[in-house]
């Protein structure tokens, strides 16, 4: 298999943003998604609104989300729209919350720990997808980036507690942990059969590297520094490039990252992802400030 394209900038900016999506080449055509996170109140280190709102607004985009699995202010429609609000995405573009009207069943194929993944009704109003993660650690999943952005992202707030439990929601908190995680690229693995792989583009921003996820509404602060921009047309080598990022940095403040990542295996989904034919962990590093 030929390595995987991944493109990066260190320059974090609305403008590199646009020019790192350009040098994807692709086209997403149609009703434009944009899954982000928007970020749990409390939180402080999610993707700044007015980084994304070019990119997203030459995409014709949509800003789209789904309710939380555990208590807290995006767990109701109703408290997860103030928390959109206050945190300035409905000022750059429209927002939709993709499991307010219920969710829908899609298949999953040839899935490991799941054989069916709850997504939200929204869903289905949209052609094609950016997945526009921000990569920091996360206390379950050890870091979120594209791959987790895409499979507990999209999930439902049911389909979430079902990933979490490996298809058992009862046991959100308490599943076995690699079974968690392959049960994330299990749900990822849905998501492009649904959409189509020619139908997808991915984008990690590596900044504001806590150790904890957007979804902690007390983040521990960053111990390093920035990084920059990822971006792929394969999630698998993109999460294992931005892995590779914080590992092989030289930043004295690597290691609580590096700690949690590998205290919690994180480098499995990616693993699993592969095995799952979803992309290719061998990549090579475009630079697109050196073009």
């Amino acid at each position: 298999m030929n390595k995987s394209k991944v493109y990066f900038t260190k320059e974090i900016t609305s403008e590199s943003l646009i020019k790192i999506y350009e040098a994807l080449n692709t086209n997403l055509k149609g009703k434009v998604a944009v899954k982000i996170s928007t970020g749990e109140p409390g939180g402080h280190n999610f993707l700044n609104p007015n980084l994304i709102k070019k990119l997203v607004n030459k995409l014709n985009g949509t800003i789209v989300e789904c309710n939380t699995a555990y208590e807290g202010r995006r767990s109701t429609s109703s408290e997860h729209w103030e928390a959109i609000k206050e945190h300035g995405f409905m000022d750059i573009a429209p927002c939709d919350i993709m499991d307010e009207d219920g969710e829908f069943e899609i298949p999953v194929p040839n899935g490991k720990r799941i054989h069916k993944n709850y997504v939200g009704n929204h869903l289905k109003n949209y052609d094609s997808m950016l997945i526009l993660s921000h990569f920091k650690g996360h206390a379950m999943g050890g870091f979120g980036g594209a791959l987790k952005n895409m499979s507990i992202g999209i999930a439902s707030a049911h389909g979430k507690a079902y990933i979490h439990g490996a298809g058992e929601e009862e046991h959100l908190w308490d599943a076995d942990h690699d079974s968690f995680l392959e049960s994330m690229a299990d749900a990822d693995a849905s998501i492009v059969n649904y959409f189509g792989k020619e139908n997808l583009a991915y984008i990690n921003v590596a900044n504001n590297l806590s150790i904890d996820c957007d979804c902690d509404s007390n983040p521990h602060n960053p111990e390093m520094k920035d990084i920059g921009i990822f971006a792929s047309l394969d999630p698998v080598a993109l999460d294992q490039a931005c892995y590779d990022a914080v590992k092989n940095s030289n930043d004295p403040g690597r290691f609580s990252l590096i700690e949690r990542m590998d205290s919690r295996n994180a480098i499995h989904t990616v693993e699993q992802a592969y095995e799952e034919n979803l992309g290719n962990r061998d990549y090579e590093i475009i630079n697109i400030d050196e073009q």
